[in-house]
């Protein structure tokens, strides 16, 4: 098919009457594809009513259909349609956090399909906060299903080339919404059981939501690959994600000796590498280390800076040469926990740890 791509600004006021926002609205409930900006990563979106559309997506992006799918809504009030019950907790996060990078995992009603939800008896919902994306929605006047808008498996997109990269002749629309805001997709908390569980590190940090509402237990899914022998409740805990074409491999520890390990591989090594770190650390370097293809995160005391360029970097070392990018560990706490989440399963969990 051909791909229309369509440019728009965040900041039009006029966004709700634009034609290509109208014309975006029609393809999604109608049954076909857009990808569109959010606030995160850019979603590939489909009308989350029609099981037609959603299978579309798994298409598309070569997803396996046991991984569920996000729902995507433009007003709070379109979640009671969605969900049974609401439990209290999660509402004090939906006042603090709606619109934004909360997705919340709630005892679904019966019309929402199986395929958004993997089968489950939950659905994972979300309001995006980006614009385009509230107003893409709202046009639609559906639930929008949307995962990432990139190939299975592929970094997540942050800016609209990626999508086009990965998805061109794909989908019916691509909407160029330029760079996203956050980078790292959305905090999921399952509220389907007894005690909250976080299955999946975002931009609203574990210690954010644990000032709001007490302790989170964290599924084991977010530091291991235990979760891979079970059925996942939300996007991003089941099978190899955001891998660059080239192998990855971790190196985890306090940051001087994380330094040593990692010029030691780069001066032993006979392969083609790449290097993935903090600002600080590559500063740092001798400059009589072999060559290698640097690139950098970002400052250690700007996290959020880090969870920007994290995809837009895995994504450009696939324009070089490398066979293994070597990649300096990040402490577990704030979005850094996030970030190393991607991280390790990106790498699919090969980690040295000093």
């Amino acid at each position: 098919m051909k791909t229309i791509v369509l440019k728009l600004d965040p900041e039009d006021k006029d966004l709700s009457s634009h034609p290509g926002i109208i014309k975006g609205g029609k393809i999604l409930r109608e049954g076909g594809l857009v990808a569109f900006p959010t606030e995160t990563v850019y979603g590939l979106g489909a009308n989350g009513l029609d099981p037609k559309a959603v299978k579309k997506i798994y298409q598309a992006k070569g997803r396996p259909s046991d991984n569920p799918l996000i729902l995507h809504i433009a007003d709070l009030s379109d979640l009671e349609e969605l969900v049974t019950v609401v439990p209290k907790k999660a509402k004090v996060l939906i006042e603090k956090f709606w619109p934004g990078p909360l997705t919340l995992v709630l005892k679904k009603k019966n019309h929402v399909p199986d395929e958004v939800t993997g089968g489950l008896n939950t659905v994972a919902v979300r309001m995006p906060s980006h614009p385009i994306a509230r107003e893409l929605i709202a046009a639609a006047n559906v639930p929008v299903a949307a995962p990432s808008a990139n190939l299975s498996g592929r970094p997540s997109p942050t800016l609209a080339e990626h999508v086009i990269h990965d998805l061109n002749g794909r989908v019916e629309m691509i909407i160029d919404g330029g760079s996203c805001h956050t980078g790292i997709e959305s905090t999921v908390l399952d509220f389907s059981e007894d005690k909250p569980i976080l299955l999946r590190p975002g931009s609203i940090s574990l210690e954010a939501i644990e000032d709001l509402i007490g302790p989170l237990k964290l599924d084991a899914g977010i530091a291991t690959k235990e979760v891979q022998h079970k059925k996942p409740k939300s996007p991003g805990m089941k099978y190899r994600h955001y891998s660059p074409e080239a192998e990855l491999l971790i190196v985890e520890g306090e940051s001087e000796r994380v330094k040593e390990k990692l010029i030691e591989l780069i001066k032993n090594s006979q392969k083609k590498l790449g290097l993935l770190a903090t600002r600080e650390l590559v500063e740092s370097l001798d400059t009589d280390l072999p060559p290698i293809t640097v690139k950098v995160l970002g400052s250690r005391e700007k996290l959020e800076e880090i969870g920007i360029n994290l995809f837009k970097l895995l994504r450009e070392f696939d324009e070089t040469e490398v066979d293994l990018i070597l990649v300096e560990g990040l402490p577990l706490h704030g979005l850094g926990l996030a970030v190393m989440n991607r991280l390790r399963k990106a790498a699919g969990y090969q980690i040295i740890r000093v």
